[in-house]
């Protein structure tokens, strides 16, 4: 066997990987052997685990060396105890079973009388410290911290401190202890007891409020270290004890939090800190970036959250680009607390986003986001999409959908609006959202004709100069489908640069079927292109651009694209019958406009602990596309059990928050539609008879009937059977029933047993209610929807004529 020295010369010669493996491979199976013939000399056990520590830094396995250093850590020696103990710290953490073997020595260590020894044994615990280790040891470290030796007393507040988080109910042993440390002189010792002190008031509130009258404590202490002279002993290029302030500092934002009387004590020293500190050096900004985080933890008052903004602005403008990624992010977490302030350093943020650095530009992208308003719209997004013509691919569908985000709350006009995104679209290429086109898409089908004029215009030029934005094609192919007609009504016109447009229906024909051949179509581009041509040829009069336009949708007829092959199909036979094609591609209807831009954007928000009950309401209401918003006011049970069953269904706007049951979690949802399995175990089959032969008429009208039964109650459990009966001379089909009842009850709904009935049958649904107790009655908020005769019909009513059924 070699040397440690030897060995380490041996890997850092090898001149290939493999000869490396090789000198490894050989040296780990010396050492093994070495291990398995136990030799007594403890130089060579000694010497084996230094090179087991060396292999662990290359990443070796080192896992049949633990056993070696639970050797050394039971030698006299204080050489061979220390390499024992380093060994132990990082071949072993506190998953290991043989972690428990260590206790035994650490406890005898703990109460060595050489003050080495047992600092060994504080840093060992402090590292692995496992949850039985801590209730073994706890006690003799609690001793310790009471001792007069600083150099043991810091090291075993950092070990109580570990203890306390892997046994939180141990914590409260170490209150008296901590607060005690707190007081103490000594540098290490102080800064030991801040860590300490820190991580117990973090795991617990109850002893957070121990903790509070220490805040004039560590206040006093703070203000003697920002306005002590020059101290050389602990002072850092000019700051006296950096990191002692920043530990108080650290503890202030704790005791702090939500605490008018301890803020305000506070609130002086933190202008103090925040005004003499010197930021020119990483030293000090280091203090001063704590500080402004203390600022915006505690309940300070607005002129001390405006200094630490302004002090923010400083590192934006420093050329560290740590200090500004940290100011950034800060930036970011309080613009909600003063937005007003973070406002002021709007030109700065901008700068940011030209920075070369990326993580920078993202962050600075971040807060750009957060900042827009009503009164500044115009001029970020103006630096957004500056930035987003020259922004990496890896930006671009975030920034566009942001600046649609934007655009579409804060936009000062629709035309301004219209301009942005267009110009958006230019710009991100392939990499705009999916969402962001859409929506595009929807608002010009809800606008006024004239700006549906100015946006086919505008998308007509752009796409003649551009065929290589795939976002600006599919915008303008399916807006010049619908409204190209529009475009050619119009007639040329002049581009924003001045240069006339030439507009017919060769020209708009001629440009999509130049597109579609281009090198940038994609197989999408085809598809909305190939959709566009043949809706113009229902909105055009001239015969010969219709045949032009049935021969290009000819030649896809091969395509290898299934879906524009089979439209191409289609469409070309629609030309055989142009009367049946104006009806299939008449114009489409506006669609409802859907806020749905930042769902996958949009800053995350905190979840809201929702009640089992809500969350019924939410999935039933959901169904049924109207849920109501949570009730404001009282009222008698009745009264809101009435509003409910009004609201729940109706298009009124819902002013209750009552609970609906839904049939149980393992009950398909769909089986509310009439259209999944039947799956409740609770609920009767379809086809089971109604238990009361009284059925009761609760509507009729366009040939159908429906009546409910209520059936033997079981217990608190009604079975009620709907019937449906054919009562014209059409067949009638797509029945469903969907029904709500009040937050006093609860509902399960099986399928109808047939949703179709010819004239003269009928068919069941089965219902099944709980109530809460005797004497209650039925209530019923029914949705009916079906199909008679091709035409759709949908009631909706209350239905209450049960009476007490239980």
């Amino acid at each position: 066997m070699t040397s440690l020295k030897s060995f380490i010369k041996s890997v850092r010669a090898a001149k290939t990987l493999a000869e490396e493996r090789s000198v490894i491979q050989k040296e780990s199976a010396a050492i093994r052997t070495s291990f398995r013939e136990n030799y007594v000399d403890p130089n060579i056990r000694k010497q084996n685990v230094a090179k087991l520590l060396y292999l662990f830094t290359l990443g070796e396995r080192t896992h049949f060396g633990q056993v070696e250093c639970l050797k050394l850590i039971a030698s006299p020696r204080f050489s061979e105890k220390r390499l024992g103990y380093l060994g132990t710290m990082l071949l072993l953490d506190e998953n290991q079973e043989t972690l428990t073997l260590v206790t035994n020595s650490l406890s005898n260590d703990l109460n060595h009388p050489n003050q080495y020894v047992v600092a060994l044994a504080l840093t060992t615990l402090a590292n692995i410290a496992s949850t039985e280790m801590g209730r073994d040891l706890f006690q003799t470290v609690d001793k310790i911290m009471s001792s007069s030796n600083p150099y043991l007393k810091k090291k075993a507040a950092v070990c109580a401190a570990r203890i306390s988080s892997r046994v939180p109910e141990l914590a409260e042993i170490f209150v008296e202890k901590a607060k005690i440390l707190l007081t103490d002189k000594n540098h290490g010792v102080l800064l030991c007891g801040l860590t300490l002190a820190t991580d117990i008031c973090v795991q617990d509130d109850e002893i957070l409020e121990q903790f509070r009258p220490v805040v004039p404590t560590l206040v006093k202490l703070l203000r003697q270290l920002c306005t002590s002279a020059y101290a050389p002993e602990h002072d850092v290029t000019g700051v006296t004890d950096p990191f002692l302030q920043v530990k108080i500092l650290g503890l202030l934002r704790v005791l702090g939090a939500g605490d008018a009387s301890a803020s305000d004590a506070m609130n002086d020293v933190l202008a103090q800190v925040a005004s003499n500190t010197d930021s020119a050096k990483n030293v000090g900004s280091s203090v001063l970036y704590e500080c402004v985080r203390t600022i915006f933890a505690v309940e300070a008052d607005t002129g001390l959250r405006v200094l630490g903004v302004n002090i923010l602005g400083k590192f934006l403008a420093t050329t560290d680009n740590n200090t500004r990624y940290v100011a950034l992010n800060t930036l970011l977490t309080v613009i909600d607390i003063e937005p007003a302030a973070v406002q002021r350093h709007r030109n700065t943020i901008v700068e940011c986003l030209r920075d070369a650095d990326v993580s920078i530009r993202r962050r600075a992208l971040a807060v750009a986001y957060a900042l827009i308003n009503e009164s500044n719209v115009r001029v970020i997004v103006r630096e957004l999409l500056t930035f987003l013509e020259s922004a990496d691919a890896e930006f671009k569908p975030s920034v566009t959908a942001q600046i649609a985000i934007a655009a579409e709350k804060y936009a000062p006009n629709k035309r301004w609006h219209i301009d942005t995104l267009v110009r958006a679209l230019a710009l991100a290429g392939s990499h705009v959202p999916e969402n962001v086109v859409s929506s595009f898409i929807a608002l010009v089908v809800t606008c006024d004709e004239e700006l549906q004029l100015y946006t086919v215009q505008k998308l007509y030029s752009a796409l003649r100069a551009d065929f290589t934005q795939e976002g600006l094609s599919l915008a303008s192919l399916w807006l010049l489908g619908e409204f190209g007609h529009i475009l050619i009504r119009s007639g040329n016109f002049s581009s924003e640069d001045g240069e006339s447009q030439e507009v017919s229906e060769e020209s708009v024909v001629t440009m999509i079927e130049n597109l579609l051949k281009s090198a940038y179509a994609s197989d999408v581009v085809q598809e909305y292109g190939v959709n566009a041509l043949v809706k113009l040829s229902t909105r055009i009069n001239n015969a010969t651009q219709k045949e032009r336009v049935r021969r290009i949708l000819e030649s896809y007829a091969s395509s290898l694209n299934v879906e524009v092959q089979q439209r191409s199909a289609e469409y070309t036979k629609l030309f055989s019958n142009m009367g049946v094609a104006k009806g299939v591609l008449e114009k489409m209807p506006a669609p409802e406009l859907k806020n749905d831009l930042g769902k996958k954007y949009a800053k995350p928000k905190k979840a809201k602990k929702v009640t089992a009950s809500k969350k019924d309401v939410d999935l039933l209401l959901d169904l049924v596309m109207d849920a109501p918003e949570p009730a404001n006011g009282g009222g008698s049970s009745s009264a809101n059990n009435s509003d409910l069953l009004a609201d729940i269904l109706g298009p009124s706007s819902p002013s209750g928050g009552a609970s609906v049951a839904t049939p149980s979690s393992n009950q398909n949802i769909m089986d509310l539609f009439g259209s999944g399995a039947q799956s409740s175990p609770v609920s009767t089959p379809a086809s089971a008879p109604a238990a009361a032969a009284s059925t009761i008429s609760a509507y009729s009208g366009n040939g159908l009937s429906l009546g409910f039964s209520a059936g033997t109650a079981q217990g608190l459990t009604v079975p009620i059977t709907a019937h449906f009966s054919n009562t014209g001379g059409s067949p009638i089909s797509s029945i469903s029933l969907q029904a709500a009842v009040p937050k006093t009850q609860k509902l399960a709904l099986q399928p109808p047993a047939s949703q179709s009935i010819g004239p003269g049958s009928t068919t069941t649904q089965q219902l099944r209610v709980t109530v809460q107790g005797a004497g209650a009655a039925v209530k019923l908020r029914v949705r009916l929807g079906f199909s008679v005769n091709g035409q759709q019909v949908q009631e909706q009513f209350t239905f209450d004529k049960f009476g007490q059924v239980v």
